[in-house]
């Protein structure tokens, strides 16, 4: 039970770290993009500012998430799969979500 609390701990941590990935990079290029503090939440774009500190605290809770809880080991395999997993499922949610603005949805 204990080891399965561990991956779902991972699995979420995967999802935060993913998630601060396009804020962080928007942000510091100085780029506005799509955040929950926007008009219409996740829709409207936020400043490069706000972006930044979204990505900081998603990396904390990713760190909280992942480092904090239970032994991660990045050479146990179930670990890193519930990560690679939770990762994979908001990168997928994120590339459909900010296609329709970003021209990412193209038809091919």
């Amino acid at each position: 039970m204990v080891n399965g609390l561990h991956d779902l701990s991972y699995f979420f941590g995967g999802v935060f770290l993913a998630n601060a990935i396009p804020h962080f990079v928007s942000g510091t290029m100085g780029r506005p993009f799509q955040s929950p503090f926007a008009h219409p939440p996740g829709q409207g774009l936020s400043s490069s500012t706000i972006n930044v500190v979204w990505s900081f605290v998603n990396f904390v809770a990713a760190y909280l998430l992942i480092l904090c809880v239970g032994q991660f080991d990045m050479r146990d395999a179930p670990s890193m799969i519930s990560l690679a997993l939770g990762a994979l499922l908001i990168s997928l949610v994120a590339a459909k979500q900010f296609g329709r603005f970003n021209g990412g949805n193209l038809q091919g």
